[in-house]
């Protein structure tokens, strides 16, 4: 007496993305059934009537079948709720363009050769280090900064140390503090410019601002007019 043959699985073809879609995968799924189905019914046929088959064996095979098309139903599901969520997220996003949004990664546009940063010291400081670095994280430029407790304001001409000026882009402010005693003082950094607009181009959405693109989550205030 023949016995089942284990149910395999189809491997689901890859879309341009190099993705498997999951109705290549239920059609895979879909055909493997069918063959089993007619091989289950020719063993079924010829059986020894005197020692039938276990139904056992079929039934599991059975059950697999049905928990694979589970598993790919609910990739089905969870890949629609993603494409919904990035939809609304991305309609989101565009309620902040025209706004002055205040940045707090530490980055800024230079636009014109011309960029700006805000920077906050917990206590007054006897001597603050700005350095400026490109987006490959090369340090650009390194000069004093103003020592006053609260908020000191760095305006910058896009120039390095040497005065050549440098191509507009984004760039980072870091401030290092440090107090009469010698012990760092506390700064933050953040910067403000207006969303021109949203790049969706990689699924997630990125407020442009200038000649750079920043995240969500790097905003800390929002504004309907442009701070000055």
């Amino acid at each position: 007496m023949t016995t089942t043959t284990p149910a395999t699985s189809t491997p689901a073809t890859t879309n341009a993305n190099g993705t498997q879609t999951s109705s290549d995968a239920l059609s895979g799924l879909t055909s493997n059934f069918s063959t089993f189905l007619t091989l289950l019914t020719t063993q079924l046929k010829n059986q020894d009537p005197t020692s039938p088959m276990d139904s056992n064996q079929f039934t599991q095979q059975l059950v697999e079948f049905s928990q694979v098309e589970q598993q790919i139903n609910t990739n089905t599901n969870l890949n629609t709720l993603i494409t919904q969520g990035q939809s609304q997220i991305g309609a989101y996003a565009t309620s902040y363009l025209g706004k002055s949004v205040s940045i707090t990664n530490g980055n800024a546009s230079l636009t014109n050769g011309q960029a700006s940063w805000i920077y906050s010291l917990g206590t007054t400081a006897a001597q603050t280090t700005l350095t400026v670095s490109n987006a490959s994280g090369q340090v650009v430029y390194t000069g004093a900064g103003n020592t006053n407790a609260g908020n000191n304001q760095f305006n910058w001409n896009g120039q390095d140390n040497n005065g050549n000026q440098l191509s507009d882009g984004t760039y980072t402010l870091a401030v290092a503090s440090k107090a009469a005693d010698g012990s760092t003082v506390t700064s933050s950094v953040a910067s403000a410019g207006v969303v021109s607009e949203i790049d969706m181009s990689s699924g997630t959405p990125k407020l442009v601002i200038g000649n750079m693109e920043i995240g969500l989550g790097d905003i800390s205030n929002v504004a309907n007019t442009a701070t000055n």
